[in-house]
């Protein structure tokens, strides 16, 4: 059985660093421009060769997002970015416009092309086609069954790359192709720049009585007849690995080191695991799944992996994220001392219980003996975000080690 990679977003350099120690084999990153994750922090040219370097120092790879859906006033801006990431020397670009793919085959033809689960890849003559044209993988269509990608691999070539999403946020739209944001608010999904009005509370109101407002009732929380629950698939890997897939796609663009790491980690676990020997993945299930849930997550659901979804398994009755865990920060530097210095992301106090998550899969239980700011001083609590502090913990921890507290 092939290994599969392990796809892992990064919105930051910080967090492609954690993703490439967490156990990430890849790592996906927008650019400031022509990604499809507007609002993410993304990356600066320079933030971006330092991760790529990163990256390939620790054996990962690195694939760009020029993955808009382009107007003719993007082509100029489009060449010369493709120019600078011709430079830059990224691994893969993941285009899902013909018009950019193009270019990139024009312009830095050395760089592989992945096409975007944005050109709605749902058929295996439309790998063929991409294949023909000098695309080296193709993201299916999230719409797709197991058997429908079994199907693919049987008629596509062998060094043909499958890769599918197999864990986090559900779109409502096919493979992302949404107007909603851009009809309700003026910005353009398929710029990056997507609002999530499918994540807001709806109600309906009659053509004769403006202002009177009628909810379509689904609980008392309210009605949310656009939302999705949360993919996951990390149950159910034996189906997965043995599906002919070479990347595992996670997707979240716009999450924090907390995220990635929970994710990572658990992914990987569970792929190294089923390949050692699948009866391990079996006994092991409790732990996989008690670790994604201690991150941020909507209910989950298995997609349409099993064929199509019905209410129950799809439709979501509520916004709501579970929030199990609260990030901290990661150790930056670790001094003589065993003191880990960190940008702080969120409050937490001496003799607070918190935990370190390690890479290798370990959480350990610390108590916060001592915190000092930049200068030295001693102070109970690290009330500012992105206050830079040393934290004697007096457990052992190592450079990129995160920090967590439990919120249950």
């Amino acid at each position: 059985m092939k290994k599969p990679e392990l796809l892992v977003p990064a919105s930051s350099l910080e967090v492609l660093k954690i993703a490439v120690i967490f156990g990430a084999d890849a790592v996906y990153i927008g650019g400031e421009a022509f990604g499809l994750r507007a609002k993410a922090k993304n990356f600066s040219k320079e933030d971006m060769r330092d991760g790529i370097a990163f990256a390939h120092e620790h054996g990962v790879k690195v694939y760009v997002t020029v993955n808009i859906l382009a107007h003719n006033d993007d082509l100029a801006g489009v060449r010369e970015y493709l120019a600078e990431l011709k430079e830059l020397k990224p691994d893969a670009l993941i285009i899902a416009d013909p018009g950019i793919f193009t270019y990139a085959r024009e312009i830095c033809p050395e760089i592989e092309c992945h096409i975007s689960t944005q050109a709605n890849n749902t058929n295996y003559e439309t790998y063929r086609f991409w294949y023909a044209l000098g695309a080296k993988r193709v993201v299916t269509a999230r719409e797709l069954s197991l058997k429908e990608i079994r199907e693919i691999r049987a008629h596509i070539p062998e060094d043909m790359e499958i890769e599918t999403f197999v864990h986090g946020a559900m779109c409502i739209s096919y493979s992302g192709r949404c107007l909603l944001s851009n009809f309700l608010t003026g910005r353009d999904a398929n710029h990056g720049a997507c609002t999530h009005p499918c994540r807001w509370k709806y109600s309906i109101v009659e053509e004769s009585r403006p202002g009177e407002y009628m909810p379509v009732f689904e609980n008392e929380r309210g009605t949310y007849i656009f939302n999705s629950k949360d993919l996951c698939m990390i149950g159910h890997m034996d189906d997965i690995l043995t599906s002919g897939i070479d990347s595992l796609k996670i997707e979240g663009r716009m999450k924090t080191a907390l995220y990635v790491a929970t994710v990572a980690r658990t992914y990987r676990k569970a792929i190294d695991d089923y390949l050692e020997s699948p009866q391990k993945y079996a006994d092991n299930m409790e732990w996989y799944q008690e670790q994604i849930s201690n991150c941020t997550y909507r209910q989950f659901t298995t997609g349409f992996f099993y064929g199509k979804p019905d209410e129950n398994t799809q439709i979501y009755d509520s916004n709501t994220y579970v929030k199990e865990y609260t990030y901290l920060g990661y150790a930056e530097t670790v001094d003589d001392r065993g003191y880990a210095q960190i940008t702080q992301r969120n409050k937490f106090t001496v003799g607070e219980s918190i935990e370190i998550m390690k890479p290798d899969g370990a959480n350990l239980t610390a108590i916060v003996r001592a915190i000092y700011d930049e200068d030295g001083n001693s102070v109970e609590s690290a009330p500012h975000p992105q206050q830079k502090l040393l934290v004697d913990l007096g457990e052992k921890i190592n450079v990129y080690d995160i920090l967590r507290r439990a919120e249950r």
